[in-house]
């Protein structure tokens, strides 16, 4: 998942380093915030589905603290009762890490969607929506919990509505902003933080032939020209972290359209009451819930 004010790995060197360790399931929510501040990409796969046990794979443009990684591994195993896990720290070239990450990125159809690497040459089954969104590329490929659940809540949503004036808060790799055109066909601005991100974003659009519907900016949260002059938006979509969804909670209600929905993601079920309750000062209402693992995201109007 692409999160504000993070790294892209597009502007690191031809160095990372990847630093490995195992967390039963019920931690893993919890390290998956734990360390996205620090990494440039945190991805984690079910290893041993019997025992529920994931393997965390960390990864860093610079040889990472290790004294900092063992002691947020502490503090997670003190909040689960677990054993603190051991890491195992290495090395690796840039084209090894991105083949690497080819070969963990298998499709993914979430719900119409089929999300996909250019590595991947089986064809999406008829009636599906193809977003491919290439291995290495800024974060937001689909596989993270809260992708997931905004493209099964931007599905849900054209069941009933239509938007014509869209803003992707936090593009990240554009991949909502991707499916967003795909599903409605409209005026949509997509922006982040990290000018890397945005430039992933308009080389995405390009491949997924949806360049005609999406405008891309650097922008620290609302605060450009560019959104300020589009607004107010029908749809806005933001997935980035409960921290900056609470801070952004009045400018989100400034620049939505009256009658308009908001999906935020990013966050923790743990952090749900805490993100609507901050929403809820400005009016906003929760419509539907989305969860998968310990990651939820919320339609809110």
């Amino acid at each position: 998942m692409k999160k504000m004010f993070e790294k892209n790995p597009f502007a690191q060197s031809a160095i990372y380093w990847q630093v490995l360790f195992v967390l039963p399931a019920s931690a893993v929510g919890t390290a998956e915030e734990a360390f996205s501040d620090i990494s440039t990409s945190v991805a984690n796969f079910e290893t041993d589905e019997e025992n529920s046990i994931w393997t965390f794979e960390l990864i860093f443009s610079e040889k990472p603290d290790e004294q900092e990684i063992n002691r947020r591994l502490l503090v997670i195993s003190s909040l689960h009762n677990i054993e603190k896990p051991e890491i195992k720290l290495e090395q690796l070239m840039q084209s090894d890490w991105l083949s690497q990450v080819a070969q963990d990125f298998p499709p993914l159809s979430i719900g119409r969607f089929f999300v996909h690497g250019a590595h991947v040459k089986e064809s999406p089954r008829a009636g599906s929506i193809s977003i491919q969104v290439d291995a290495g590329a800024a974060f937001g490929s689909g596989e993270h919990g809260t992708t997931r659940c905004c493209l099964e809540a931007l599905e849900w949503l054209s069941k009933s509505r239509k938007f014509s004036k869209i803003l992707d808060m936090g593009t990240g790799s554009g991949i909502l902003a991707i499916a967003a055109a795909k599903l409605w066909k409209s005026e949509i601005l997509a922006v982040d933080l990290d000018p890397v991100s945005v430039q992933v974003t308009g080389e995405n659009n390009k491949i997924n032939h949806v360049h005609q519907f999406i405008k891309t900016g650097i922008s620290d949260g609302y605060s450009s020209m560019q959104v300020k002059r589009s607004m107010p938006y029908d749809l806005i979509i933001s997935n980035i972290l409960a921290r900056p969804l609470v801070a952004f909670a009045p400018n989100l209600k400034l620049n939505l359209a009256n009658g308009g929905v908001a999906v935020l993601s990013g966050l923790l079920c743990s952090q749900e009451k805490h993100v609507l309750a901050a929403h809820r000062a400005h009016g906003l209402c929760l419509k539907r819930k989305f969860t998968y693992q310990d990651w939820c995201t919320l339609v809110i109007g």
